[in-house]
């Protein structure tokens, strides 16, 4: 899906304001005498009789909401399929058969007969970088788009559209399409050439920087390259226009911030757009810039009452931080508990990206025979920095991307349990793309949460680029996920919006299962191969794959009593789905459309594909 059209169909939600519209039904009415068949996925429990009250039901009175004749794939322990539930407040009060929900159905009870379609837990995306969404509202895009010269008409474009802009931000550039030194100031100043322009890889971890650019943050021959960065010089040694890693920063101020109210439009569009995927749980993995605008945005969203979503998060800390980082962030959490945010963690970059040829590696890449990448932490400090963490009672979630770089993460893991003893940390590391098998059983015995992408498991540019860095071996094992679940790993999928673009749970899920680029998402994936899998021996089943978008979301932001599965208790947020993913064929799964998202017992989204 084009940003253009959907944020036209954005828009039109808005202004008519169906978005948050409350269900209505005529009269509650008893429920017919017989309900209509469902029948499960074969191998799934089923619960065919009434639950007794002590296991179905809170409590007797009549509920808000009863939801019956579905196919409610529960995620509960035994993973059980129902028929009906009913909520009452912001919880599910009982979920069991037909008959048993009859009890809650009062004469102020709303009644939906789901018609046989699927219900799930509503999603869970456990990295996700959700105050850009400020960045789909006010920055060109250039996803999608697979030549120089389409990325040049995109920007002049966007700027034909927006004549007063002081500055150009943007974002989805491709490094294969330019190759090993990324794109050129002279390319962008063809199109840019008046006024600054930054704009940020797909993966976000480099930057196409113009030459006003360039001039406005005084980068010249003379600038050495910072610790943790590069600057792409070209064969004379001046700058060329790409500045990797740490070597963003350096551009960071001649663009004008975001500004909180800006950033708090961003979140209300993404709220949106996440209830249109089923997703009412985003964990934030770090906040951008000096935190100050990003926070105070999110503490105006919740304080205007209109906040229908969750955001655990994390705060970055970096290498120069002294350990008084630690205490800080203590006091952060402290200060910012007990609402529909939160911050659980800190968040660490252990290295950078492949495709930037700065993800650290165990052996050297092939087109830079010198070089490992980059490791951005010096190990003794991160193994000090995790230990008072762990001491502190924060969780650590650390992007890796490199196998030496997932092995460093690891030893500062096993430090802290040694310095401080085992305790629920449930510390996390995303990413993964290349992981030693010998530290799979590492990260299990460490109760590490893996957080992938299942998004990028698939053969495109990336991959074909991986091949000229990395070979053929290591870029075929990319991405291991059954691995994790083989070795009893709790696996959180994710997106990381907005590198993933849209952030479509079933895109994921569906890759999960097949290791391919779905059919007809040509537009998304450049140059994508629709019938090679990448890492076939790392398929997962469908349940698995719903369970790293609910449950084991939930587990991994501490959360897991309150949301990711529909229990008793716990509270009410669910989907329903234009189809059953666990009925149809593995490649229709992406074809999946959210029909209704509730959120604690009220309804936040509903599709105009919805029909009672």
């Amino acid at each position: 899906m084009k940003l253009s059209r959907l944020l036209s169909f954005l828009l039109v939600f808005y202004l008519l304001g169906v978005s948050c519209r409350p269900t209505t039904s005529p009269s509650p009415a008893p429920l017919p005498s017989e309900p209509s068949p469902t029948s499960a996925s074969p191998g799934l429990p089923r619960a065919t009789v009434s639950p007794t009250p002590a296991e179905g039901a809170l409590f007797s009175e009549a509920a808000d909401f009863v939801f019956h004749n579905g196919f409610v794939y529960t995620v509960d322990p035994n993973r059980l399929i129902v028929e009906a539930f009913a909520l009452k407040g912001d919880r599910f009060v009982y979920v069991g058969d037909y008959r048993g929900v009859q009890a809650y159905i009062g004469s102020a009870t709303q009644v939906f007969d789901l018609g046989g379609r699927m219900v799930l837990p509503a999603f869970v995306d456990s990295h996700a970088h959700a105050t850009s969404g400020v960045s789909d509202l006010y920055e060109v895009s250039l996803y999608g788009i697979d030549s120089v010269v389409g990325y040049q008409q995109a920007i002049r474009e966007f700027l034909a559209e927006h004549p007063d802009l002081e500055a150009l931000r943007g974002a989805g550039w491709v490094n294969q399409v330019f190759g090993p030194k990324g794109p050129t100031a002279a390319m962008l100043d063809e199109v840019a050439p008046d006024i600054p322009a930054v704009l940020y890889s797909e993966d976000y971890h480099s930057v196409w920087a113009n030459s006003k650019a360039l001039e406005l943050a005084g980068i010249t021959k003379q600038t050495p390259d910072p610790e943790g960065g590069v600057i792409e010089r070209d064969s004379a040694g001046n700058p060329s226009g790409t500045l990797r890693e740490t070597a963003m920063d350096l551009v960071a101020e001649v663009i004008p911030p975001y500004t909180a109210e800006q950033y708090l439009e961003g979140l209300e569009y993404f709220q949106g757009f996440a209830h249109s995927l089923g997703i009412t749980t985003v964990y934030i993995p770090s906040l951008p810039g000096g935190l100050g605008e990003a926070l105070e945005a999110l503490r105006k969203f919740e304080a205007s009452g209109k906040m229908r979503i969750r955001f655990p998060m994390a705060i970055g800390i970096n290498p120069e931080d002294s350990l008084t980082r630690v205490d800080e962030l203590r006091q952060m959490i402290e200060e910012e508990k007990g609402g529909y945010y939160e911050i659980v963690g800190a968040k660490i970059f252990m290295d950078g990206v492949l495709e930037g040829s700065t993800a650290y590696l165990e052996e050297p890449y092939l087109h830079m025979p010198d070089s490992r990448g980059e490791l951005l932490w010096e190990p003794q400090k991160y193994n000090e920095v995790c230990a008072a963490l762990d001491r502190a009672g924060i969780q650590i979630h650390v992007h890796s991307i490199g196998d030496a770089a997932t092995r460093i993460t690891l030893d500062g893991f096993a430090y802290a349990r040694q310095q401080n003893g085992r305790r629920d940390s449930r510390n996390m590391i995303t990413h993964l793309q290349l992981v030693n098998p010998a530290d799979l059983d590492r990260m299990a015995q460490l109760d590490v949460v893996a957080v992938p992408q299942p998004y990028w498991f698939v053969v495109d540019t990336y991959y074909t680029q991986a091949v000229e860095y990395v070979g053929r071996e290591r870029a075929d094992r990319q991405y291991p996920m059954k691995s994790f679940f083989d070795r009893g790993i709790v696996v959180a999928s994710s997106s990381d919006y907005p590198v993933s673009w849209p952030p479509n749970p079933f895109y994921a899920i569906e890759i999960g299962v097949t290791r391919t680029v779905p059919a007809d998402l040509g537009d998304i994936y450049v140059g994508a191969d629709f019938k090679t899998p990448l890492n076939p021996q790392e398929r997962v089943s469908v349940e698995q794959m719903i369970a790293s978008f609910t449950i084991n979301g939930a587990y991994a932001a501490f959360m897991e009593k309150q949301i990711g599965s529909i229990e008793v208790g716990k509270k009410a947020d669910f989907i329903v789905l234009s189809q059953n993913i666990l009925q149809v064929p593995a490649t229709e799964i992406h074809r999946t459309k959210v029909l209704l998202t509730f959120f604690e017992g009220k309804e936040v989204y509903r599709s105009e594909e919805y029909t009672p």
